[in-house]
């Protein structure tokens, strides 16, 4: 008699336990809402890259406007930190302690992506589609963290392999920006060349602050580089071109899929961007796939037209999230840190607008594969009834894969 009550108390007490923990709050999240916050450069010298952001908040509008997420709105928090580490762990900070996110989504740039890493893996909170490919956050990988980015040594082997085998051209210079962003495109072109067993001509580095680079570019020139990759910030690719240009340096010049929206990177230089070829993480533009038009009717429909275009810096706000938005739809009504982890490592072949992403248990780069394009020109009409040349990207290849 004395044991049965003793296990009937016993068995009360755990489901009352279990009730207390089955109704424990997540951080985050509602019945009705999910936090989800980003930082991004909407100042300052990547502030180009800030439409990623603006991208991610339009992509939310659509699908709040959808319904939201297993009955579940988002309410998204958009913080600037104009590329500056110091900052970003301000905004984190901020949006971790005073509004309390679930998770983060997506991101701009390594260095700031690494000064808040720490943060978030001690305070065991989501990050998914870091709008960056430094392998960093990938390998080791780490739990609640989900790259889909292509990271760069991937990117710049594909892009060294194919200006050597499909341009014939060997005398290769890299121009990189002078931290974990740059450095990590360089390392993949410098293993690239190593495993034919050849070298770079010339590895120049670019600080953030330079704004003169003729001098960067005497020495390509001098090192008789007959193609130059570019691992640099959109201001840097566009002084890059500009000093080039007047110095009589004309290499083909090949660029990260950081530099992937033709349009912008062709207005920016005054059509110096014609006939640079780059790598491409998602699809373009004008693509007729149906994902394409339904993300392009919701920028018609959702974005500020003054400050944004539709452009792969934009519509990526919506690819590099894509796979957290089916992570929480497969976590179900029950969403908390821990499900939402095992619902993204089911994600096998994920298809959104950008490759195929997969995750699982103790895989973290979701996406190892882009595509070659270049930037032609197209005739275009403008709201006063000129005529101008406007950057077109135009595909040169199919998806190519790293294992």
């Amino acid at each position: 008699m004395r044991k049965g009550l003793i296990l009937a108390l016993a068995l009360a007490l755990a489901l009352a336990l279990a009730g207390l923990a089955a109704a424990a709050p997540v951080r985050g999240v509602t019945d009705t809402t999910i936090k989800i916050g980003q930082w991004g450069p909407q100042t300052g010298p990547a502030a180009l890259w800030g439409s990623v952001a603006r991208g991610t908040g339009c992509y939310f509008e659509l699908i709040n406007s959808e319904g939201g997420i297993n009955g579940r709105k988002i309410e998204y928090y958009l913080r600037d930190d104009g590329y500056q580490p110091n900052r970003t762990k301000a905004v984190v900070k901020e949006l971790l302690e005073n509004v309390g996110v679930f998770g983060f989504a997506s991101g701009v740039g390594t260095s700031p992506g690494m000064a808040v890493m720490p943060d978030i893996i001690a305070n065991d909170v989501p990050w998914v589609g870091t709008a960056t490919g430094s392998t960093h956050w990938a390998f080791p990988p780490k739990k609640t963290i989900f790259a889909v980015y292509p990271n760069y040594p991937d990117e710049a082997a594909i892009l060294t392999n194919y200006i050597l085998f499909t341009m014939k051209k060997e005398k290769i210079g890299f121009i990189y920006q002078n931290d974990d962003y740059g450095k990590g495109g360089l390392e993949g072109a410098q293993q690239e060349m190593k495993t034919r067993g050849k070298s770079l001509v010339a590895e120049i580095p670019v600080e953030v602050t330079d704004t003169d680079l003729a001098s960067h570019v005497m020495k390509l020139k001098q090192a008789g580089a007959e193609a130059v990759i570019m691992w640099v910030l959109p201001k840097h690719a566009a002084i890059l071109l500009g000093a080039s240009a007047k110095l009589g340096f004309k290499p083909q010049w090949v660029a990260c899929s950081t530099l992937s929206d033709a349009p912008l990177m062709h207005k920016i230089t005054k059509g110096l961007w014609k006939d640079v070829i780059f790598g491409n993480f998602a699809e373009l533009p004008d693509s007729d796939s149906p994902l394409m038009v339904k993300y392009k009717a919701a920028f018609d429909k959702f974005a500020d037209k003054k400050s944004d275009h539709w452009g792969v810096f934009f519509y990526a706000g919506f690819g590099f999230v894509e796979p957290m938005v089916e992570g929480i739809k497969r976590a179900g009504k029950d969403l908390n840190v821990d499900s939402f982890v095992k619902a993204m490592e089911t994600l096998k072949d994920f298809k959104g607008i950008m490759g195929r992403v997969t995750f699982g248990p103790g895989e973290r780069q979701g996406m190892r594969e882009v595509f070659i394009a270049r930037c032609d020109e197209a005739d275009v009409t403008t709201p006063d009834g000129k005529q101008e040349k406007m950057g077109k990207a135009v595909r040169l290849s199919d998806w190519i894969a790293v294992k």
